[in-house]
């Protein structure tokens, strides 16, 4: 009888499982998603649930332990500016697993890990990109117009 089960062994040694998953962690958390395999999706997930934990309390100890575990510096300050005021007054449930099939090369269940309302987030973003594209093409428009008359 296994008792707790232990921890995903994803077929890595030591080494080389924590460094998937810290950098799988550090992709979730600066592109906000991340399409991997199930079992490495389910790896992850409590591990970005722990971060963005952390980024709530916002204290030097919590940035250092955030700090220790991301690869870049950019994901720490992403993490404590935008993703711990955004989940502050979320309990838990920061992620979501959803399943896309099979990949096309070797056949294995693909997941996308992403964080809950990241759709919003890229959605406002790409309104906003396209809306100022459109009154940057207008000015343009209308600059050539007034240097004729």
């Amino acid at each position: 009888m296994r008792h707790r089960f232990g921890n995903a062994k994803l077929k890595r040694d030591v080494g080389a499982r924590n460094s998937l998953l810290k950098n799988l962690t550090t992709s979730v958390v600066l592109e906000e998603r991340v399409i991997t395999t199930i079992p490495k999706a389910k790896a992850i997930q409590p591990l970005v649930e722990k971060m963005i934990t952390l980024a709530k309390r916002d204290t030097l100890h919590a940035r250092r332990q955030a700090a220790a575990f991301l690869t870049t510096p950019a994901s720490v300050k992403k993490l404590f500016d935008a993703l711990g005021a955004r989940f502050g007054q979320r309990n838990g449930g920061y992620t979501r697993i959803t399943r896309l099939g099979p990949r096309k090369g070797d056949g294995a269940e693909l997941a996308m890990l992403e964080l809950v309302g990241s759709e919003l987030v890229k959605r406002a973003a790409e309104r906003a990109k396209r809306k100022e594209e459109r009154l940057k093409a207008q000015q343009e428009g209308q600059e050539p117009e007034e240097g004729h008359e």
